[in-house]
């Protein structure tokens, strides 16, 4: 059975489904994943607000989020539906073989942000600025976690729909609060956020919905449950007891 979700006809992206007569073979890779198998067989709804697919490096959340980033009409390599920057080809096939259900009457615009690949939406923001004559945001003048809250602050501003692939990953504890607290915004001025992330502090956001993504494919999960919470409870309760099993014998 497909996910539940809210079906609220005006957020950017109600329905992700497969699109008819894709390429892709169900029996190899990415669509082998157990989580990008269940988008492709049951589609997947999504509600309003944040939506966050949390799960261990391999299980296809980020895969997840950057397809259907490229069927929304995003860049793969980041950034906004006006920006079309290319270094290479990185994507993943998944991007071509679903199609999203769209709100009536919801906003087009959109924003992607990869931790990867932001470097080089900074060079092609310089030199594609703004058209409204004013100064844009110096990315490249800054750290990378200053850039990152910079990108936060100038672009997620209002309704859209915004695509984020383990932002956490710029962050600081503190600055990963702060972005909690741009989502919050966000969800505010009605935009609708569809986020990857290993973070416990970031998947705790009040009001946003968890999907947990594992060899059983995607799950609905309450944040206490989730087994990224587990785990570092218990590190941080006894450390030891993790890093006595990295020495060597």
């Amino acid at each position: 059975m497909p996910l539940r979700g809210q079906d609220v006809a005006r957020h950017p992206v109600r329905r992700v489904e497969a699109r008819a007569g894709h390429a892709l073979a169900t029996h190899r890779y990415p669509a082998s994943i157990p989580a990008v198998a269940q988008v492709l067989r049951d589609g997947l709804d999504l509600g309003p607000g944040v939506t966050f697919l949390v799960g261990e490096n391999g299980s296809g959340k980020s895969t997840l989020v950057e397809a259907v980033a490229i069927a929304f009409g995003l860049s793969p390599e980041g950034g906004s539906t006006h920006s079309r920057h290319s270094s290479r080809a990185t994507e993943s096939p998944p991007g071509d073989a679903l199609q999203l259900a769209r709100g009536a009457g919801a906003s087009k615009w959109g924003f992607f942000l990869r931790a990867e690949t932001m470097h080089g939406w900074y060079s092609y923001i310089e030199d594609h600025p703004r058209t409204s004559g004013d100064d844009d945001v110096a990315f490249h003048e800054m750290s990378r976690g200053e850039s990152f809250l910079a990108v936060l602050e100038s672009r997620f501003t209002g309704q859209g729909f915004y695509c984020l692939d383990e932002p956490e990953a710029a962050l600081s504890f503190s600055s990963t609060l702060g972005l909690v607290a741009t989502l919050q915004r966000v969800v505010a001025r009605r935009g609708q956020v569809l986020c990857a992330t290993h973070s416990p502090v970031l998947a705790a956001m009040p009001g946003a919905r968890i999907l947990e993504a594992g060899p059983w494919g995607l799950r609905e999960a309450a944040w206490e449950d989730l087994e990224v919470v587990d785990h570092w409870r218990r590190y941080l309760a006894e450390p030891w007891s993790y890093l006595r099993h990295l020495q060597d014998d």
